[in-house]
């Protein structure tokens, strides 16, 4: 494998224990650092190198004694390491169960799970299940965005932070971001349970809890989450909702300067151009702002 090279590269100094982390951050290196740790324990003997010299002579006059190979303490820590590394290998093969997937900023990704259903996750998002219980209980972790095409079957389950969504076979979709929850059925139907309330959601209806309070939204009828289209949307959302997403899409810092973010905003705005979308979520507020590398300022008109 070549994570035991690569271990074999750290013994010789050629890679941090940092770096070694970083290449495999799936391994559990803690083993490998106290094997090295107590082999820098053992005390090396010092060697008089004129009296070695002089036994030499000494010993090369005499009769040739049998070969002695000597302990190769180095090559030894290599064999055990590989070893350890091998174990820890095992053990997330064979007892690690959980199932994790995850997105970055500006990045989305379709999933497939062990049910055939299907699980489309949005930008900054996790999801993970238990591989070994999943036949019996089809439950999962989301911490973010995403949409669901639940196959018939046993129980579907997505938890949260906030809530949980109970579902046997439907398309909805979950978004648990900071501060805030919705969740929308597209077919079928949903029971959302949070810390006080439990609903039954029909299609075009949705569920929405900002700052921990309940909030009502109308009903839709689009067919499924505009994200899907590389684009996001909002119905009557504060302004602070809309500026994380269009972070999380872009991949940038957006500041603001004298900006009410509490404000709600009922728009949209493109994945596929900055400049267009900078515009779509502006100007309705009548906002303008400065770009700078990575960094987009947002100020009010009379400001500056």
């Amino acid at each position: 494998m070549d994570v035991e090279k690569d271990i074999l590269r750290w013994f010789d100094g050629q890679l941090s224990i940092e770096e070694l982390k970083a290449l495999y951050p799936n391994n559990d290196f803690r083993n490998l650092e106290k094997t090295a740790f107590y082999s820098k324990q053992f005390d090396v003997p010092k060697i008089d190198e004129q009296s070695a010299l002089n036994d030499f002579k000494k010993r090369s006059l005499e009769k040739e004694s049998g070969k002695v190979i000597p302990l190769n303490f180095k090559a030894f820590l290599k064999i055990a390491a590989v070893f350890l590394v091998m174990l820890g290998s095992s053990y997330f093969l064979f007892f690690n169960n959980e199932k994790t997937f995850t997105t970055d900023v500006a990045q989305s990704t379709s999933l497939i799970l062990p049910d055939n259903s299907e699980v489309i996750l949005n930008a900054k998002s996790k999801l993970s299940y238990n591989k070994k219980k999943w036949e019996k209980s089809r439950n999962l972790q989301l911490n973010g965005e995403a949409f669901f095409k639940v196959m018939k079957g046993e129980k579907f389950t997505v938890n949260t932070e906030t809530g949980s969504v109970e579902v046997l076979g439907t398309q909805f979709n979950v978004k648990e971001r900071e501060n805030y929850f919705e969740v929308q059925c597209y077919e079928g139907s949903v029971r959302v349970t949070d810390q006080s309330n439990t609903v039954i959601l029909k299609p075009g209806e949705s569920y929405r809890i900002i700052n921990g309070k309940v909030n009502p939204v109308e009903k839709f009828n689009s067919k499924n989450p505009s994200w899907l289209n590389s684009e996001s949307t909002f119905n009557n959302v504060p302004f602070w909702q809309v500026i994380e997403e269009f972070e999380r899409q872009y991949d940038i810092t957006i500041t603001v300067d004298n900006i009410n973010t509490e404000e709600v905003f009922t728009g949209g705005f493109t994945h596929s151009n900055k400049e267009v979308a900078l515009q779509s979520i502006t100007i309705p507020l009548k906002i303008s702002y400065k770009i700078k590398g990575d960094n987009i300022e947002f100020y009010n008109y009379e400001a500056k």
